[in-house]
C-alpha cells in the first residue's frame, strides 16, 4: 500500500467530546446544508450517506460512480491532466450525484474548513469521526471513513480520507484531499487518484 505525506498541513489538536449533529443545522430551504459561518455551507453526509454518521460511498478522485475495487489500472483519471473540476458533473462526484448546485470542496475550502471552525473528537452511534462547529455554533459530523483500495475498506474508526476537487501536481497521479484522525486533521493532503475515498459535499451561499 502507498502512502505518502501532505506537503503543506496544520495540524490541529483534538478534543474528546460528543457530537449533537442533526438536521437542526440545516437551512429550512436545504436540509441537507448547514452555514458554519464560512464562505460555503457544507453538506450534513457524505454522498452515497443518508445519515452524518453513514460512510456512504467510495469514489477514485474525479470519478463519479462507487467501484468494486480501487487499482491503478482501472482509475479513469490516474496520469491523466486535469485541473481543479469543482462544480464539474464530468468529474465532479457530488454534482454528479445531487446535482441542485452541490459540489466537491476544493482544498482552499476544506482549508478554510479546518482553520476557521473548532475541531473535537467525536462519535455518534458508536462510529468515530469529528465534530466541527463554526463560529456561528452550528456544526457538521466527518466519520472517520477510512479509504478503500482493491475494495477493502481500511483504517475505518481511525482516519477518514476526503477527496477535494484540486490536483495535486502536474503529472497527473495526486490530488488534494481531507485527512481526519483521532489526535489531528490535515488540510492539503495528498494521495494517490486511485485510492477510494469518501466525498463530503459543499453548496456556494445564495448571493442576497
Amino acid at each position: 500500500m502507498k502512502r505518502l505525506l501532505t506537503l503543506s498541513t496544520i495540524a490541529l489538536l483534538l478534543f474528546v467530546g460528543g457530537c449533537n449533529c442533526d438536521d437542526n443545522n440545516a437551512p429550512k430551504d436545504d436540509p441537507r446544508a448547514v452555514d458554519l459561518g464560512l464562505s460555503v455551507m457544507w453538506a450534513i453526509c457524505n454522498v452515497g450517506a443518508e445519515k452524518p454518521e453513514e460512510f456512504g460511498d467510495y469514489f477514485a478522485w474525479g470519478e463519479t460512480t462507487p467501484k468494486s475495487e480501487y487499482t491503478e489500472e482501472n482509475c479513469s483519471t490516474y496520469h491523466v491532466k486535469i485541473d481543479d473540476f469543482s462544480g464539474n458533473p464530468q468529474y465532479d462526484t457530488a454534482t454528479a450525484n445531487w446535482g441542485d448546485g452541490w459540489r466537491m470542496p476544493t482544498t482552499l475550502e476544506q482549508k478554510e474548513l479546518l482553520t476557521k471552525c473548532s475541531v473535537e473528537h467525536a462519535t455518534i452511534n458508536d462510529v468515530v469521526g469529528i465534530k466541527i462547529t463554526g463560529v456561528n455554533g452550528k456544526s457538521i459530523f466527518l466519520p472517520a471513513t477510512g479509504y478503500n483500495e482493491d475494495g477493502v475498506p481500511r483504517l475505518t474508526g481511525s482516519y477518514g480520507y476526503y477527496w477535494s476537487s484540486t490536483p495535486g501536481e502536474e503529472h497527473g497521479y495526486l490530488s488534494y484531499g481531507l485527512l481526519i484522525q483521532y489526535d489531528k486533521s490535515e488540510h492539503s493532503y495528498r494521495d494517490w487518484r486511485y485510492m477510494g475515498f469518501t466525498v463530503r459535499p459543499v453548496k456556494d451561499k445564495k448571493k442576497r
